[in-house]
């Protein structure tokens, strides 16, 4: 047998695009409707003015002296920037991209198309709700980044659990092994809640705002895989090795 044939021997190839996992609808439904429930309790706190203590201590925790700066080493500041810059508009949009051109590339087009949908309702709904909220930035502390807008919820907490929750939960079910999977996740939630801290670090956002903020978008996840996700009915394509 020559190394042509070889190379393209049935034995010597694997699926592409196939899904060894996939969240069973009933906990997706039930971690959205916790989500969204512990979202409506923050909204409620907020547009009734009860989160005053809570924001300002939160606000002041990671500053000291009277001017207000912040505290912990020097490059803190630069490496706080370049945290909340992956949930802005330009990386986190940039990463969507990537991760629905990779499913287009496995043939996993529902996939692709799910997580597309799933991005942008969420960019949707949280826009919609800043405007019927309006609440303004906080004043209490300087703010070390540009920001404009209304500031609840979160956009940056938001949108960027959508963004990495959802496409971890897509990539993740490409892999049998658990742990593997909570690797994936687990390294997404971190990232998020890196990402909403940083906005409070900063100074222009209240901690309401992103905890209401990471959890409205994780409860738009967790809805959408409940909804719109289904497993593919086959491989769609084999590659070789």
């Amino acid at each position: 047998m020559d190394a042509a044939s070889t190379a393209s021997s049935p034995s010597d190839t694997v699926p592409m695009g196939t899904r060894k996992w996939r969240m069973d609808p009933a906990h997706a439904a039930i971690l959205a409707a916790i989500f969204w429930s512990l979202f409506a309790v923050i909204a409620l706190l907020v547009i009734t003015g009860r989160t005053g203590a809570l924001d300002t201590v939160g606000l002041e925790l990671s500053r000291s002296g009277a001017t207000l700066t912040p505290r912990g080493p020097a490059w803190s500041l630069e490496a706080m920037r370049d945290i909340t810059a992956l949930g802005g508009v330009l990386l986190r949009h940039l990463f969507a991209a990537s991760a629905v051109i990779a499913l287009l590339f496995l043939h996993l087009r529902r996939e692709a198309l799910v997580l597309a949908g799933t991005v942008l309702g969420g960019w949707l709904l949280n826009s919609v709700i800043k405007s019927l909220v309006a609440r303004d930035r906080p004043t209490l502390v300087p703010h070390l980044v540009e920001a404009g807008g209304h500031s609840f919820p979160s956009g940056h907490s938001f949108n960027s659990a959508v963004v990495f929750l959802a496409t971890a939960l897509v990539f993740s079910a490409m892999t049998p092994r658990r742990p593997i999977r909570r690797t994936i996740i687990g390294t997404a939630v971190l990232l998020t809640w890196m990402i909403a801290y940083s906005r409070v670090w900063l100074g222009v956002h209240f901690p309401s705002d992103v905890i209401a903020g990471w959890l409205g978008g994780a409860g738009w996840v967790f809805m959408a895989a409940a909804v719109l996700d289904r497993p593919a009915p086959r491989p769609a394509g084999h590659i070789a090795r």
